[in-house]
Formats: C-alpha cells, structure tokens, sequence
C-alpha cells in the first residue's frame, strides 16, 4: 500500500494545496490501487482513467473553463461515484442488465458540482440492482466482499463505495440513502455513512424531486473528511425543491468539537430483535459518551408505526417503475419486483394513513430534540453477514416478511428527515466491524458531525483504516 493512501482526505487535501503533490500523482496510485485490490473486493468494477487523467491535469494546469468555481475543498483528490448516478461518458449501469451498456451524455448535477469542488472521479462503486437491498450484489458486476472478511458482505445500497474506502482505492466517496443505504455500508466496513436531511446535498434533475426519502450524502474513513466531502457536495440548485441556499462550514463543526450535554439512547428502538454482539458493541458506545461527561437517559422516539410507514412510502417511489415491470419484468430481480407490485396495490386511504403517520412522526421527532441533544442506537440490528444471503429473514428468533424488516435501526429514522451517521464503533471477537448511529433533529448537520468528531476522538475501540483485504 503506498504510504499516501494511509493518509486521511484532509491531510491530502493540504499537500495538494502546497503543491507537495500533484492530482495526477494521485489518479495513479489510486489505479495502481484499484488494481491490486479489485480483483479480490470488486468495489469499483468500472474505472475511467483517461477521463480522470483528463480533469487532473487541468487542475494542475489550473486550466478549468470559466465558471467551474474553486477546486479548493477537494484539490485534486479521488473520488468514487455510486453506481446510480450518471456520469458523463462513463459506463453507469444502476446495477441492471436493462443498462448494463448504458454511457450517459450528461451526469448528475451531483457529479458536475463534486468536479466543480475539486474531485476526481476515477470509478463507478458497485451498488445492488437500482439500490434496493443492504447487501451489494447485481447481476452486471457481481458481488462486492468485505476487505474484513471476503465471505462477508459489505452491506448496501452504497456498499461498493465503503469497500472502496476501506480498502484504499480513493480518499473520499458518494453514496445514496433511502433505508440505510450510507449507514449501512458505514456498519459493516468500519468507515463513516452520513445521511443528511434532505436537500442538504441536492442533485437532478430527475423525475421525483419531492422525494424526502432517498438522499445523497457522503462516505469517508473518519469524521474531519466527511466534513470535507459534504462540504464539497452541499450548496443551493434550482432544480431540488428541497436544496439550501445558506449552508455552514461544516469543518468548522469538527475543528471545534462539541460534546452533547443529554444524549437519549434506545438499545432496540422498542422492541426489535439485537444480536448480542451488536448489544455488547453499544454498550461500548455508550460507555464512550459516558467519559466524555454526556448525560445518558434511555428513551426513545415512537417507531410502532416505522414498519407499516416504510412500507407504503418505499413502496409508493417503486409504483413509478410500473412500466419497467410491464416491459421487462423478466430481467428485474424478486426484490424489485416486490418493490413495484407492492405499491401497484396501494390503496388511496393506505396512503392518505401514512402521510398522517409521518406527520405525527416528524411532530414527535421535534418534540423529541426539545428535550435531547443527540440520539443514539444501534445501525443495524447484526454484524456482517456472509454475501452469499441475499437479505436476513430471521434475526434472534423472530421472523421477518419482507426482506426490508432487518433494515428497521436505519429505515426507521428514514422517516423523520433527521440527518443520522453510522460511526465505527468496535468489533466483534472474530474481527467484524460494528456501527453505531447517531441523530439530531433536521437541518442540523453540523451538530451531528461536532458530535460525532467528538465520539471518535474519545473511542479507542477501532482500527486504523484502509487495510489490505483479508481473504477467507
């Protein structure tokens, strides 16, 4: 591993700035990395070289056409792309054989305003057939393995982007959240997923701008280059309805750390099956906020509705695909499928219950920060599992529907629009990583990441990251 990888994004970042290195010295080692690594993890199964050569000289050149703005937030460094977002001239697939050969001709204003900002984008991040499911795998790429463990998964939606972190292939990524595709990810591969609240980082256009439940935000191995990335992602645009137009200096929120005064913590968040390995982990955690003097009350929010809120409102965003399942259903996985049939069925009154049920949700999520600096459970309900199963149906016991219920600690906080994190937390005692989540209310990045940046500094129960994948 080349001893710039080990470097954190922000430590980059500054040798860009002084002119110690060059961006072009940097797309090489990351493809020099790629290739070491991809044919054991398969993180990144498309590379753009030429393309990212391309824009890196033109940063040294100091070459950008007018307008491009300032690449000082990210200067050069590489970057990864989620496999669900298009980018120019690049192969972007969303992990269906439908657009397995699909070459965009514009990318996602996401992707323009990351360039603008600095970023290299070397590779599409493998992601599960158009997001759906927390393990990565399609029938385009493949699976992606865990640097941890090759027999495990590395979660999903956004699971080829924490691999790509974990394992050194780029400094920074981009992912997407509907029910935990950042978290997730974040969990099982012992890197930072941050959910932010929507409109935070807008992207489009696209055909649903008034979805609150998907959100794009950034993945990185530790808390000060999360900042640095969302940072470099955030900012106002026409075309999100959501999108912010003042937006913080969220390495500011990190540079000066603050510890949350009373900090609600839910073990199960009412009642959900734990493993007791993710349960050890947490107390864990919780022993982390106790020696930075927090004040730890166990309660939580209301989720007794979470399960029938998720349902119809995932349900309702796959109803937009019905053409896609009219014409090509024999090409789309069960999971899709399901997706889309489920909200094909949907009853006017289901709807009109569930909107009623989010409101009351979000009412009492604000209440609830009335009283809470932070909120703090487990990111998923178990460890990495092997990538051989699809999706969990039983866990401690009890016995899901659908393959969505194990996602319930992420989904669950999904629906009241506060920004959550996935942090490191600790492992297990066979070496698989562990997360824990943290929330604030909405529109309240900032908080989350001083928090978070304090956590991290207190916690010594994680490893020094990127590794060398371990093959099993």
């Amino acid at each position: 591993m080349h001893e710039l990888i080990k470097l954190s994004a922000t430590e980059i970042r500054t040798k860009l700035l002084q002119k110690e290195i060059k961006p072009t010295e940097l797309v090489q080692i990351s493809i020099d990395r790629i290739n070491e690594v991809e044919p054991i993890i398969n993180a990144m199964p498309t590379i753009c070289l030429e393309r990212a050569m391309e824009h890196a000289k033109k940063i040294e050149n100091n070459d950008l056409s007018k307008g491009q703005g300032d690449p000082g937030y990210l200067a050069g460094i590489p970057i990864s792309i989620k496999d669900l977002v298009p980018v120019k001239g690049v192969r972007t697939t969303w992990g269906s054989p439908l657009f397995k050969d699909h070459v965009p001709d514009k990318s996602d204003f996401l992707v323009e305003r990351l360039e603008r900002n600095g970023g290299i984008v070397v590779g599409k991040s493998n992601t599960p057939e158009f997001g759906a499911g927390a393990n990565t795998f399609n029938d385009v790429f493949g699976p992606s393995l865990s640097p941890w463990n090759t027999k495990k998964t590395v979660g999903g939606s956004s699971g080829g982007a924490a691999s790509s972190l974990l394992s050194g292939e780029v400094w920074l990524a981009s992912g997407s959240d509907t029910g935990g595709s950042l978290r997730i990810p974040g969990s099982f591969c012992s890197v930072v997923g941050f959910r932010p609240s929507p409109g935070t980082v807008p992207t489009g256009p696209g055909n649903s701008p008034f979805d609150s439940l998907s959100v794009s935000g950034p993945m990185a191995r530790n808390v000060e280059d999360t900042a640095l990335m969302l940072n470099a992602m955030t900012g106002y645009y026409e075309f999100d309805p959501y999108s912010k137009k003042a937006i913080p200096d969220y390495l500011q929120a990190v540079n000066k750390p603050k510890v949350p005064k009373k900090v609600a913590y839910s073990f199960d968040l009412g009642g959900e099956p734990l493993d007791p390995r993710v349960r050890k982990s947490f107390e864990e955690g919780l022993k982390v906020f106790e020696s930075m003097g927090s004040e730890l009350i166990e309660d939580c929010i209301d989720f007794s509705e979470a399960h029938y809120l998720i349902r119809i409102l995932r349900s309702l965003k796959f109803a937009a695909q019905a053409d896609r399942l009219k014409n090509h259903r024999d090409q789309l996985k069960p999971e899709i499928i399901w997706n889309i049939e489920t909200g094909l069925k949907l009853t006017g009154e289901e709807i009109a219950k569930a909107e009623l049920i989010r409101a009351k949700l979000y009412n009492d999520t604000a209440e609830f920060f009335n009283k809470y600096d932070l909120f703090i459970c487990p990111t998923v309900m178990v460890p990495p599992f092997d990538v051989e199963i699809r999706y969990l149906d039983e866990v401690e016991g009890v016995k899901f529907d659908d393959y969505i219920t194990w996602l319930y600690y992420t989904h669950s906080l999904t629906l009241t629009s506060s920004p959550s994190v996935s942090l490191p937390c600790s492992f297990t005692d066979d070496g698989l990583p562990i997360g824990i989540q943290l929330v604030t209310e909405c529109n309240n990045e900032y908080d989350l990441l001083s928090f978070s940046q304090s956590f991290e500094n207190h916690n010594t129960n994680t490893i020094q990251t990127p590794i060398d994948p371990i093959v099993k």
